[in-house]
């Protein structure tokens, strides 16, 4: 016979009431497990948002290349406010045959109205051309305060290895503004083509979002090299001269064809070395120089003379131009 502890009782003496004195582990309430489930959750979240930081600062492949173009051309305008721009880049150059000389000089150019640079030596005329950067534009002040003509930006394709183009977002809106407030419109599309191919879908965008609008200036291929500052290099990094000549020349014919007065649009370093301006002179010239006096050697129809400027019904900077018609180009 074994030992019994003599304080229990041999079981078949239990009664029930006795059963109910044992303690039983309890079960969790299903209110304390879902505040546990909630909390390993949140901490796997925030472990994971830590972690992925660095992606999310990263510009998306489609990024608008303007948006990258902005801040150098920015540092461009602070260094020539102080040192303009006297001689000719020095880098190596491709082409080699020069366009008509520039019949302006330093002084032809003078502020007048608002503060707008104008042309003394003929007939010209104060613009902006504007983009969704510019967010809201309240056009009636614009056009109170000088403006006479605006170009808008259609859209743009992307910089990365895909190139999706996308509409600008204050495209029509700034379209139908601007007619309204009697001031001249043009419109350019921010390209990164590489061939003709893509020029022809870049210009079936442009006519898709123009629909009936009228315009009263050119249409513009703006063409340029966003610096992304990353290992990421824009699609367009390896393009050379003879390509790009043909395609501002392609896109020049095709809209002229369809009864657009196309313009072509540079800077002073691609006039040098990747643009063949001489097969192009058939077409008004667009100068991007940021500084204040006219020392680029060769004829131009409109120089975008700063991209800081202000002028009312717009918040925040804006480029602004100058516009000199040439008559034979008309």
């Amino acid at each position: 016979m074994q030992n019994q502890d003599p304080g229990l009782l041999p079981e078949e003496e239990w009664e029930d009431d006795d059963l109910e004195e044992i303690p039983r582990l309890r079960k969790p309430k299903p209110e304390t497990v879902m505040g546990i489930v909630a909390l390993i959750t949140a901490a796997v979240l925030l472990v994971l948002v830590v972690v992925c930081i660095p992606y999310f600062r990263q510009k998306p492949q489609e990024e608008d290349p303007e948006e990258i173009l902005h801040a150098r051309h920015q540092e461009e305008e602070s260094i020539l406010k102080d040192n303009p721009l006297d001689t000719e880049p020095t880098e190596e150059t491709e082409p080699t045959i020069p366009p008509e000389s520039n019949p302006y000089n330093q002084r032809d150019f003078q502020y007048g109205l608002n503060n707008f640079l104008l042309c003394t030596k003929q007939d010209s005329y104060s613009g902006i051309d504007v983009s969704q950067h510019q967010g809201e534009v309240d056009w009636q002040q614009v056009a109170d305060s000088g403006v006479r003509f605006a170009i808008v930006r259609l859209g743009y394709r992307g910089w990365g290895k895909a190139g999706k183009m996308v509409e600008d977002r204050y495209a029509r809106q700034n379209l139908t503004g601007a007619k309204e407030a009697g001031i001249a419109v043009g419109a350019y599309f921010f390209s990164q083509a590489l061939n003709l191919e893509e020029v022809d879908q870049e210009i079936a965008c442009m006519l898709d979002i123009l629909g009936d609008t009228e315009l009263d200036m050119p249409v513009i291929l703006d063409w340029e090299i966003p610096e992304t500052g990353t290992s990421d290099q824009p699609r367009t990094a390896g393009m050379d001269a003879r390509t790009l000549t043909d395609c501002l020349l392609y896109f020049c014919r095709t809209m002229e064809a369809k009864g657009y007065d196309p313009m072509v649009y540079f800077n002073w370093s691609q006039s040098k070395k990747l643009i063949y301006l001489h097969e192009l002179e058939d077409y008004p010239f667009w100068l991007a120089l940021y500084q204040d006096r006219m020392t680029y050697p060769y004829r131009v129809e409109m120089w975008q003379y700063t991209c800081t400027g202000r002028v009312p019904g717009i918040q925040g900077d804006v480029d602004i131009n100058v516009f000199m018609p040439d008559g034979r180009k008309q």
